[in-house]
């Protein structure tokens, strides 16, 4: 059950990265490439929270003692889009949400992923959370209290 709740926080962390770390890397350009002031744009203070609450999704689940899998779903997705990009740059970019019938913050945010692609954070971030994979002791349960079923007793 535990590598269940894992999977499904590998999905929350993987949309957190790619949705909410794509949207905020765009808006932090936008505001980079304006010259905004963080304190009077409501938007960019927005972003940079989000950003914050990005990292601390995977700090979370790169520290905690979650089931593996929480970490190697974003991991996997992340690197093997990096490898798609190094590949065929058009093909990865074709993986955008992009179109007329896309919303516009959806659109925003590919293009931030975009950005996080082509620059490697994507793939700086894969390795990072791939990681904890390696570890033995992460895929193995909780520690057991047994000694209350081995009580001595005294014979007779």
């Amino acid at each position: 059950m535990r590598h269940f709740f894992g999977l499904l926080a590998g999905v929350v962390v993987a949309a957190a990265l790619l949705l909410g770390g794509g949207w905020a890397a765009q808006e932090a350009v936008r505001g980079a490439a304006q010259n905004l002031d963080p304190a009077k744009d409501t938007r960019l203070l927005i972003a940079i929270g989000v950003m914050a609450v990005a990292g601390l999704v995977v700090g979370l689940v790169l520290v905690g003692r979650v089931s593996p899998l929480a970490t190697f779903v974003p991991s996997m997705a992340l690197l093997a889009w990096t490898v798609v990009y190094v590949l065929d740059v058009s093909r990865a970019a074709s993986l955008v949400p992009t179109g007329a019938g896309v919303q516009q913050e959806l659109l925003q945010a590919g293009k931030g992923m975009l950005t996080l692609l082509s620059t490697g954070v994507y793939g700086m971030l894969g390795v990072a959370l791939f990681l904890p994979v390696l570890m033995p002791s992460r895929w193995a349960g909780p520690a057991r209290d047994d000694e209350d079923e081995y009580e001595e007793t005294p014979g007779y």
